[in-house]
């Protein structure tokens, strides 16, 4: 059969791919289109697998919020240019979409969520297959509204749900800001970890110790230290953002409400970037053709 430019273009427009590579695949099955396209997926397959071992560390957070839930999904990319894109885009509006109808309890129930006929996995790899670049859904949030939930994205790299017990919805946004904002890693000092309190106590009492004073003196600078570090860490005890005159705490408390949970994305928080090295990567290539 004659491989026409307009059954090209048909499969190109259907599958994303290049030229050439949507010519060869409609000569191998000739001239069938969906032949055509299941080869290109099976390949699109083994391409993505390939990619897996990539680092992608860029992406985008997504958010939605309808009736009494709100959802946030971090998908991530390799570089900030694809998750730039409307493929990328689309694909992250459609899993939070999913979340937050279907209220998955885990990412593996999430991969094999439909996904406009195929499994949220078989979308990935064949995004990844289309783009060019690894793709991975890293985790997603799911929060119930009780009173008040606050909502707040920061330019798509940054965001944030909470569950807010009493207050309003205006103060729920507040705080959501001021956490994108100020990092803290739990709500109060009795959720911080015990094995990161300990750390951080062996570390200044080191650091005390250098100075010489009695024990007495020291065990005082240690829990002053420590009372700082638990403030710093933790959303009750940091500074307002927006009044740094009071605590959140004492701002939750002059409002009547409490924050029960919230969860804090970052775009490739936590993701060991790789760091490239661009002249000596050529001076290798150069050495490697002697």
């Amino acid at each position: 059969m004659k491989i026409t430019a307009a059954l090209v273009k048909t499969l190109r427009e259907r599958t994303g791919a290049g030229m050439m590579e949507c010519k060869k695949a409609l000569v191998d099955s000739d001239g069938d289109i969906e032949a055509a396209i299941e080869a290109m997926r099976k390949s699109g397959v083994t391409k993505a697998g390939q990619k897996e071992h990539r680092i992608a560390a860029e992406g985008l957070i997504t958010l939605q919020q309808k009736d009494n839930h709100a959802a946030m999904v971090e998908v991530n990319s390799e570089t900030d240019f694809v998750s730039k894109g409307d493929d990328f885009k689309a694909f992250c509006d459609a899993l939070v979409a999913i979340v937050l109808t279907e209220r998955h309890a885990n990412l593996e129930t999430l991969k094999a969520a439909n996904l406009g006929g195929k499994s949220v996995e078989e979308a990935r790899q064949d995004l990844i297959a289309k783009i060019g670049e690894n793709i991975n859904v890293r985790r997603f949030a799911l929060m119930e509204k009780h009173d008040n939930i606050g909502v707040y994205l920061h330019g798509k790299r940054i965001g944030v749900l909470i569950d807010m017990r009493g207050g309003s919805a205006e103060l729920a946004k507040d705080v959501a800001m001021h956490i994108a904002a100020s990092r803290p890693i739990c709500v109060s000092r009795d959720q911080v970890p015990a094995e990161t309190i300990a750390k951080e106590e062996k570390i200044y009492r080191a650091q005390a110790a250098e100075t010489g004073k009695p024990d007495k003196i020291i065990k005082k600078m240690v829990e002053g230290r420590l009372n700082k570090f638990l403030g710093e860490i933790t959303l009750l005890g940091q500074p307002f953002v927006k009044d740094p005159e009071q605590s959140v705490e004492k701002l939750l408390k002059a409002n009547g409400a409490r924050v029960a949970h919230f969860e804090r994305f970052e775009v490739g928080e936590g993701i060991e970037k790789k760091s490239d090295n661009f002249v000596e990567e050529v001076m290798q290539q150069v050495q490697n053709t002697d």
